[in-house]
């Protein structure tokens, strides 16, 4: 199913994703906080919709009465941002699938559980996560369903939060540490699961731009069809993103 949405004369929309806030210590993280929150206010200036695609936090999971606590700079910006009239799309990434009503609450965000196809003044885009897509990765599509299987979620809720999050902050680190590597390292076009699940998909659906998180590296190539496949990089070892404006079309700024 498409969306269509009219982008105003001398607006632009913008995606980023994998910031991965709270990992692997306070230290970094508060920078990379920083660092995003700045770049916000700038584009905040001619931004008419944001992407958020996935894995802004390392972990999050909500209790009924308590979150995680930390990332109130990149919180409060977003609801600022939000209040302004800004759209704001978060996709839950692999790290942060437990998000519920806490964010569509109290930041404003629509959560796009799966990935989505929005038009922008006719141009097609197809944005997802990308964890779980494409051939292969049996294992993890396997755990994903684990985790979003309801009696499993509220299963964990009865552990208290002080350990629920911390023993979960423990496990996400823990994986990042065992499979990060992988996710920085840029394969041939023909190997990367993302691109292969894009020129696969290209064979049915009208896309322009495909737009991906997950694969911590930035990667923009063009489709047989002469379309584009966008990899949205992270905020970690390369602070990339992406906009799209009627006069530029969608660009990967590196």
């Amino acid at each position: 199913m498409v969306s269509y949405y009219n982008l105003d004369p001398g607006k632009q929309i913008y995606f980023a994703s994998d910031l991965h806030l709270g990992a692997p210590n306070l230290q970094s993280s508060l920078k990379r906080e920083r660092l995003f929150c700045n770049w916000l206010d700038k584009i905040k200036l001619d931004a008419q919709a944001i992407y958020i695609v996935g894995d802004l936090f390392d972990f999050w999971f909500e209790y009924k009465y308590a979150v995680p606590k930390g990332f109130v700079r990149i919180l409060g910006k977003l609801a600022d941002i939000s209040d302004s009239g800004i759209k704001l799309y978060f996709f839950p990434g692999n790290h942060d699938l437990w998000v519920r009503e806490y964010l569509v609450e109290e930041i404003g965000f629509e959560v796009c559980h799966k990935p989505v196809i929005h038009s922008w003044n006719k141009h097609r885009f197809y944005i997802g996560h990308g964890d779980g897509l494409g051939p292969g990765d049996y294992g993890y599509k396997i755990l994903k369903k684990v985790f979003l299987f309801k009696p499993f979620q509220w299963a964990y809720r009865l552990i208290h939060p002080d350990l629920g999050i911390g023993l979960a902050s423990w496990l996400s680190n823990n994986s990042r540490a065992r499979t990060g590597g992988k996710d920085i390292i840029q394969l041939p076009k023909e190997k990367e699961l993302l691109y292969q699940y894009a020129l696969m998909k290209s064979e049915e659906l009208e896309i322009d731009t495909w737009v991906f998180g997950h694969r911590h590296f930035p990667m923009a190539e063009e489709l047989p069809n002469g379309k584009q496949f966008i990899n949205l990089g992270d905020w970690i070892n390369h602070n990339t993103w992406a906009s799209f404006s009627e006069k530029t079309g969608a660009v990967l700024h590196r």
